[in-house]
């Protein structure tokens, strides 16, 4: 079996060995080392080229030693030489200069001491360096990659809870629900860089990574794959007691082997391409500079899920290609806000359902996750695995958001983050998107109506304009009241479809149906003769489009592969095509392969009826028309067959709900 050294004699070493010879940076090396541990040899002068390190600086050095917490620092001091083992005549110098350095940081930094400076030391000591390099080493390493202020409930345990949240719901409600909480278990962890747990060759091996990479968040990610990877024994635990659990997750980390560190460190490396970056920007000078910044502090410890910056949303949302993180975006305003601006690609959901109407909530989530399947399924621009609540920045309305948010947490919901700021807040999407840029990147932006907008340039007349308000705002009232009635009838219909019990109606009740036997608008039920055609108009002029492009077009929300059926003997295969205000009917060209014939285009507001058949609920029949005093009038249909049929009712159900609530907001 070959040994170690030589087991390092590679190509690779001998490029590496090649690049020292010259005056290398830290890009050359992460060309050549490619993440992978180091040799022994090249160890030290590889690490002092990644910490920046220069060796010619060096500053007068005191021996002060006059500490308040002095005896507690020559003590752990003390316990390390012991641990180390070295020769009788190595221990005294290894004490006098390791207490020196700790001493020396604690006068120059303001830090106070910490146990885990100990451990951060053992690990350096190893490289045999002289004193005043020892020190560079140690004052780099501290300043750049260990989390600060590791206080009690502090910043960095609320971020490791959050990144737990995140990729694994329910391990972080098990461990909530036993009141462990990060700051039991990692302080350790953060404080010596996983080295008062493993042992030197595995520190050693995860250190080599983590400089290469330089990015001082990886100590995160390596605690959340811990943490992930005892999952299973975690959850078996649930009848033990807390103490036994603490303990079990606490030593996880002195299983590492050398040989497990390179797929170690790829697992973090993937939890990191897997989570919104934005808060890497956001919180590092609270966590790795220490600075007290109440906001973000506050945001931290109080933050529901992991936040993400607008700015991150909108750049994601935006942008077609490969992508690790996608965004299927979920915009929580009430409608009116949504109709009257929304991020182009934003699915609604207006979170004052779950209270207002329970029903209607439910059946809207079901809409909601049709959808974010379907826009995956045809790789839209909208899709994406990470869903992304937004809500308007104004705290009133935003209660409902989080209400929502906590709702899709308890169910174990992986990837759930919420946009911080929303719509309106202090990063709102007016602050980063340019201007001539508001009507692409924004759909169905009216500046007149815009809440934003409208704060940013207030009228001139303001006693005018706040007379006026006040009038439609008693007039809102007296039509909100009635739109109410309307919307929990309409909920009635979309959610229990029993045909109704037949009873005698006045010409003067507009609720009534004067004996027409007509069913629900959203019923399930045989619908009128099976027979019959289509009455959607036969035109030999309609449009040819190539399918792929139109199933992928700009405000697609769903597509759904049917049969257009003319009578009991025809049947015609094709697409249907949701978007936010209409239905199109895609006949496939049987002469010209990838091309279809547009049959039929629907707004989504002329559909009075959807029924399907009892004994083929895949039969989907949409009746169009509009809404007399004495009743329905229907004036055409379209009959399909839609394989997926329930998601395809579900999402045009919630879109016409959407809409309907949009007109009763006016």
């Amino acid at each position: 079996m070959a040994s170690p050294e030589e087991e390092y004699d590679t190509s690779w070493v001998s490029d590496l060995k090649q690049v020292l010879l010259s005056e290398c940076s830290l890009d050359s090396i992460r060309k050549v080392c490619q993440k992978k541990p180091l040799p022994d040899t090249l160890r030290a002068e590889i690490w002092q080229i990644c910490l920046s390190i220069n060796a010619r600086n060096e500053e007068p050095w005191d021996e002060i030693f006059d500490l308040p917490e002095q005896p507690a620092i020559r003590k752990d001091c003390q316990n390390l030489v012991d641990r180390l083992g070295n020769e009788e005549e190595d221990k005294v110098s290894v004490l006098c200069d390791v207490e020196s350095i700790i001493t020396r940081y604690c006068h120059k930094s303001g830090y106070e001491y910490d146990t885990n400076w100990v451990y951060l030391l053992e690990p350096l000591l190893a490289l045999r360096l002289p004193k005043t390099i020892l020190y560079s080493f140690f004052c780099s390493i501290h300043r750049r990659f260990i989390p600060k202020n590791c206080a009690k409930q502090s910043s960095p345990f609320h971020l490791l809870r959050l990144l737990l949240l995140y990729h694994e719901p329910e391990l972080c409600s098990f461990l909530d629900t036993k009141k462990i909480t990060p700051e039991i278990y990692a302080v350790s962890w953060f404080g010596s860089l996983f080295s008062s747990t493993c042992c030197l060759k595995v520190i050693q091996n995860m250190w080599d990574i983590y400089f290469q990479v330089a990015d001082p968040f990886l100590v995160f990610y390596l605690a959340l794959v811990i943490v992930i990877n005892a999952k299973e024994q975690l959850l078996e635990m649930k009848d033990a007691d807390k103490q036994s659990i603490i303990e079990e997750l606490s030593m996880m980390p002195c299983r590492l082997e050398a040989e497990d560190i390179e797929d170690f460190c790829t697992v973090a490396f993937h939890y990191i391409n897997c989570t919104p970056p934005s808060f890497t920007k956001e919180f590092c000078s609270l966590i790795f500079e220490g600075k007290q910044f109440t906001e973000d502090n506050a945001l931290l410890s109080q933050a529901l899920c992991l936040p993400v910056s607008v700015q991150d949303l909108v750049s994601r949302s935006i942008v077609k290609g490969d992508r690790n993180i996608k965004y299927f975006v979920v915009d929580c305003r009430p409608a009116n806000q949504y109709n009257s601006g929304h991020l182009s690609t934003a699915f609604h959901l207006d979170a004052s359902l779950m209270l207002r109407e329970p029903a209607a909530f439910g059946t809207a989530v079901e809409a909601l996750f049709a959808a974010k399947k379907q826009a995956n399924v045809v790789g839209s621009i909208a899709a994406g695995e990470h869903i992304c609540f937004m809500g308007s920045g104004r705290e009133e309305e935003d209660l409902y958001v989080h209400m929502v948010v906590a709702s899709f947490l308890q169910k174990h919901q992986h990837y759930i983050s919420l946009a911080q700021g929303g719509y309106e807040g202090n990063t709102s999407l007016y602050k980063i998107i340019p201007s001539n840029d508001i009507n692409v990147i924004l759909a169905s932006h009216c500046v007149k109506n815009c809440l934003v907008c409208t704060a940013e340039n207030p009228p001139v007349n303001g006693d005018s304009q706040e007379k006026e308000i006040s009038i439609f705002d008693q007039l809102a009232t007296v039509v909100k009241s009635r739109s109410n009635i309307v919307k929990e009838r309409l909920v009635e219909y979309m959610t229990n479809p029993q045909t109704e019990e037949a009873r005698h109606v006045s010409s003067n009740d507009r609720l009534g149906k004067r004996y027409r036997g007509m069913a629900p608008v959203f019923s399930i039920g045989d619908d009128e003769d099976p027979d019959r055609n289509t009455e959607s108009d036969e035109n030999s002029s309609v449009e040819e489009v190539n399918i792929q492009i139109w199933l992928k077009k700009p405000g697609v929300i769903g597509t759904f592969v049917c049969e257009e059926i003319r009578d009991i003997h025809t049947r015609h295969p094709g697409h249907l095509i949701v978007t936010e205000k209409h239905l199109y009917i895609l006949r496939t060209n049987r002469q010209r392969k990838g091309y279809a014939h547009i049959v039929a285009t629907r707004p989504l507001s002329s559909i009075v009826k959807i029924t399907s058949k009892r004994k083929c609920p895949e039969w989907i029949t949409f009746a169009y028309g509009h809404i007399e005093e004495d009743g329905i009038i229907v004036q055409s249909r379209d009959h399909l067959f839609i394989p997926k049929a329930g998601d395809a009712t579900s999402l045009i159900k919630y879109r016409i709900y959407g809409m309907g609530d949009h007109s009763s907001e006016r």
